[in-house]
């Protein structure tokens, strides 16, 4: 049973999309191949149910379902437009808890996009509830999924020392420090990852620049390393100047938490 529940989390996974922002979602019909609905009709009719509920329980319904209309190909050169939906892992889990639990995959997918969907999901208010160190937990999911999402995009850009490319980024936004030097400064043990020991603060700083430079490499259409590493150090540096100029504290200035988040992890489990 425990493969069958890694199996299917990892085709989850796979049909998972992130955004600039570094946002998870889902296309329905994407959702729907998996779930093994054959016809539009039949994932529709949990979409509206999965809706009620959203829109019952004073959520945005358009934030979580966000219409999508394709041109898909119906053979013999023909194609037409269809109806699709953005779907956020809360309008999954909706989904899926409207569907037969009795189908195995719907069970397993119950369990899969239950997880973290609080987490993905907190609003202003609850973010600024939180504690420090839950929103370190936080920011930290937010940097990953927003740096899994930069690398698809570097790639893209003809970038083929990823290594080089993000020391480019730390470059500008730490005044020519790379991810060693920075390693180094916070006197952290072999293997350790230096976003695993910033402090939310520091954690913010860096997704602003996670996204903004994957933002700026597509919009700009960048096709080759060069080009891809000095946008990701204009990025850094423009973000730089910008903290200084609103008077803030610079991000090799912030202190580093006395603890790293791989040993949070294992305390805090209230955000997994």
């Amino acid at each position: 049973m425990n493969e069958i529940k890694e199996y299917t989390a990892k085709v989850f996974e796979d049909i998972k999309h992130i955004d600039e922002n570094g946002h998870e979602y889902w296309f329905a019909r994407e959702l729907q191949n998996i779930l093994g609905y054959n016809q539009w009709r039949s994932i529709n009719d949990l979409i509206e149910r999965a809706k009620i509920a959203c829109k019952e329980s004073e959520y945005n319904v358009d934030d979580h379902f966000a219409v999508q209309r394709k041109m898909v190909n119906i053979g013999s050169k023909t194609t037409r437009k269809v109806i699709d939906y953005k779907l956020s892992r809360y309008a999954c889990y909706l989904i899926v808890m409207n569907g037969n639990p009795k189908k195995e995959i719907i069970a397993l997918g119950q369990t899969y996009f239950a997880i973290q969907t609080r987490k993905q999901e907190l609003s202003e208010k609850e973010y600024n509830e939180l504690t420090e160190d839950e929103k370190r937990l936080y920011r930290r999911n937010q940097a990953r999924n927003g740096n899994y999402n930069l690398n698809k995009t570097a790639v893209n850009s003809g970038v083929k020392d990823l290594a080089r490319f993000h020391n480019a980024g730390y470059k500008g936004l730490y005044n020519g420090e790379t991810a060693d030097d920075i390693f180094k400064r916070k006197k952290l043990r072999y293997r350790e990852d230096i976003l695993d020991n910033m402090g939310s603060e520091e954690l913010a700083d860096n997704i602003f620049r996670i996204a903004q430079t994957d933002a700026k490499l597509k919009r700009d259409n960048v096709d080759n390393e060069y080009t891809a590493n000095s946008v990701h150090y204009e990025v850094g540096r423009e973000i730089r100047d910008s903290i200084k100029r609103i008077g803030g504290t610079m991000p090799e200035d912030l202190p580093t938490p006395n603890k790293s988040l791989k040993e949070l992890e294992k305390e805090n489990k209230k955000l997994k």
